[in-house]
């Protein structure tokens, strides 16, 4: 094995959006484990775009990555080495192990991956944080009702395509709002939603309205901007609107303060007068839900009910500008780094 490993690190805080200069790859000696550690090897890196208000270190639920430390991430490893009693050479593990090509980790805070369930790399995918997030948001805080009328953003993404897909489970109308004609198709036809607008299109409020004539009942935010101000009054009473991200603004609202928008009011007023529920959350909210998810998504994964699609660039070193692409929707699926050999 090789003595030294490459890691990007922070180098800057972005203002704005992220650019090259704002990371940086260097080499690292590879570290040995301790007692009750592992040395892991990564092979699947995933990017996600929470990540970017990781780069700003203004006030959010989780504390920044540091000035020259290892960009974070989930991460799909093999063990090369262990003095961790349960798990041993070869296995294959989920880690929070970040944008690195080897790291050491505590053995206790790694799950297992059991390569025969499904291709390892949903493990970051549909049947991770991504899968997690759509299964707990939507079901727990959208409530769908069979007969409803359920919008999602960034429907062609990790999350979102898998809110639609469980969303149709649910006896559901699944509307989804993607970014051009490819990623549309995709969703109707592959996906089975009911219908799919492109926020490209200029028409795009006309046509969200034409595709939900019953109103919206469930709406899954990933995205926020324009595609939210066209969704908002076609929401009926007593919606519910779980808030998972705000892609479409993170480069503005990072690291500052940002004033209330103009029509903040006119949400106020909805919000009383149709008795909205927003709640913004976070997947680890809803840990106690883990058992429930992997009771049922491999299952509608194997089954075909839900669909997933995986965008995978090649080196560490293509890490930055995947994620830069990824915040401007350059991806289509799950966006992935296969930073290593996947054997299995």
């Amino acid at each position: 094995m090789a003595q030294s490993a490459k890691r990007v690190v922070l180098a800057s805080r972005p203002v704005g959006e992220p650019k090259q200069s704002d990371f940086r790859i260097e080499d690292y000696a590879i570290p040995s484990p301790n007692d009750g550690q592992v040395l892991l090897r990564t092979i699947w890196l995933s990017l996600d775009p929470y990540m970017r208000g990781r780069m700003s270190d203004g006030p959010s639920y989780s504390a920044p990555v540091p000035i020259d430390g290892v960009m974070e991430g989930g991460a799909v490893c093999e063990v090369m080495d262990s003095k961790f009693p349960d798990l041993k050479k070869g296995d294959i593990v989920l880690s929070h192990t970040g944008w690195q090509q080897y790291a050491v980790a505590d053995g206790k805070v790694l799950r297992k991956i059991d390569p025969k369930i499904a291709p390892i790399s949903t493990a970051v995918g549909v049947l991770g944080m991504p899968g997690m997030t759509a299964y707990t948001g939507l079901l727990e805080i959208g409530k769908p009702k069979a007969g409803e009328t359920v919008v999602v953003a960034a429907a062609s993404g990790a999350v979102g395509s898998a809110v639609g897909q469980i969303a149709k489970i649910k006896g559901c109308r699944a509307v989804g709002i993607a970014g051009g004609k490819d990623k549309c198709d995709y969703v109707k036809k592959e996906l089975g939603f009911d219908e799919c607008i492109d926020h490209r299109d200029p028409d795009m409020a006309a046509k969200l309205k034409a595709a939900c004539p019953k109103g919206i009942d469930v709406y899954f935010e990933n995205v926020g901007g324009a595609v939210f101000e066209a969704v908002y009054p076609l929401l009926n009473a007593f919606a519910r609107i779980p808030v998972c991200g705000l892609i479409a603004d993170y480069n503005t609202i990072f690291g500052k303060d940002t004033p209330a928008p103009k029509w903040a009011n006119s949400i106020m007023r909805a919000i009383l007068v149709k008795r909205l529920n927003f709640r913004g959350f976070i997947v680890s909210d809803f840990n106690a839900m883990y058992p429930e998810f992997i009771r049922d998504m491999p299952g509608w994964v194997r089954d075909g009910k839900v669909k997933h699609k995986e965008f995978v660039t090649e080196g560490l070193e293509s890490a930055p500008g995947a994620f830069m692409g990824l915040l401007k929707g350059a991806n289509f699926g799950k966006q992935l780094v296969r930073v290593g050999p996947d054997k299995a």
